[in-house]
């Protein structure tokens, strides 16, 4: 065979090769694209993605309600504990009450047991002076007439020289001047003058007259016909006698006034007067003290002289309080 002819030949083989090359390998591309185009899972797998969020947010709702129930209990929680924590400090506070009223109890205890021990001590202390005053009741009771202490050296009758006094009672009157003399068996000085500070004996004006039993039996017989000038006040004898014998005398001294009326303007001023005159030392003594014995008013007596009368009783008992005496009223 030419060579010509085989060329042609080779290339004949040659193209028909290629043709079905080109078959197969289109028949492969063809199988290849239809694989591809028949892959699903692509196209299926939106369903189940769905469920599966769906789910997830089911689950996710239920853990925000779980978490909302958990912070509301939470809450509730801290809500009672601040309850039971203001619940201890008032209870911390009571305890702290209580164990101070405890101690405040323990030591009113303390005290009262202190107080106790004391008030037994006195009761037997005046357990005991209660005995020595029994024992002693019949020279104590010498020692008063009338509830009118007798224990002074010096003694100054003011007596009232008023028609009603001697009217009334001019005969008790004498009788209750020797009860009081009666009383006192001896002293070293005496006096008597009028509620107007006249003396009975002028003689010895603003002098002590010496205790004797003539001296005595002279003032009783005098007073029975003694009737000095009188405006039915004790002040003028009362401050007379004060003034007198106030500085001079070394011992104690004691007026006794008897009367029945006070005529004056001012009880208050009589008493700030004496007060002055008649003035208490540190441990509340007088110099002088100064009784009274104020007698009644008659039955049906003017309004008047019944006013008068209370006077007298109020000024002497304030007056007698105030200067370590005592006030008597008769009836």
């Amino acid at each position: 065979m030419s060579r010509r002819a085989r060329r042609e030949t080779e290339v004949f083989s040659l193209s028909l090769l290629d043709v079905v090359t080109c078959g197969f390998g289109a028949i492969i591309l063809l199988l290849m694209i239809a694989r591809t185009g028949d892959a699903p899972v692509l196209e299926v797998s939106p369903e189940p993605l769905d469920a599966v969020v769906r789910d997830l947010q089911t689950q996710l709702f239920q853990i925000r309600g779980e978490t909302t129930i958990l912070n509301r209990d939470l809450n509730a929680r801290h809500e009672q504990i601040s309850i039971w924590e203001e619940k201890i400090a008032i209870l911390q506070g009571e305890l702290e009450q209580a164990r101070r009223s405890m101690d405040e109890i323990k030591d009113q205890n303390s005290v009262n047991a202190v107080i106790k021990g004391e008030l037994e001590l006195a009761l037997q202390e005046l357990t005991a002076e209660m005995k020595l005053l029994l024992a002693r009741k019949e020279s104590i009771d010498t020692g008063i007439i009338g509830g009118i202490p007798v224990d002074s050296e010096y003694v100054v009758f003011v007596i009232d020289t008023s028609g009603s006094m001697q009217s009334h009672h001019w005969d008790r009157m004498i009788a209750m001047v020797n009860e009081t003399l009666d009383a006192y068996p001896t002293v070293k000085g005496m006096q008597i003058m009028s509620d107007m500070g006249e003396y009975m004996i002028t003689g010895k004006r603003r002098q002590w007259i010496k205790d004797t039993p003539a001296l005595r039996r002279t003032i009783l017989n005098t007073l029975r016909n003694w009737a000095p000038f009188s405006i039915s006040s004790p002040v003028g004898g009362i401050l007379e006698a004060v003034r007198a014998f106030r500085e001079n005398t070394p011992g104690k001294v004691s007026i006794y006034v008897f009367g029945d009326e006070f005529t004056g303007d001012s009880i208050r001023q009589v008493i700030r007067t004496v007060d002055q005159l008649n003035p208490r030392d540190e441990a509340g003594n007088t110099k002088i003290r100064i009784h009274g014995v104020g007698f009644p008013a008659v039955a049906n007596a003017h309004a008047d002289y019944q006013f008068t009368n209370r006077r007298f009783a109020t000024l002497m008992r304030e007056i007698a309080y105030r200067n370590n005496g005592t006030f008597v009223g008769l009836n």
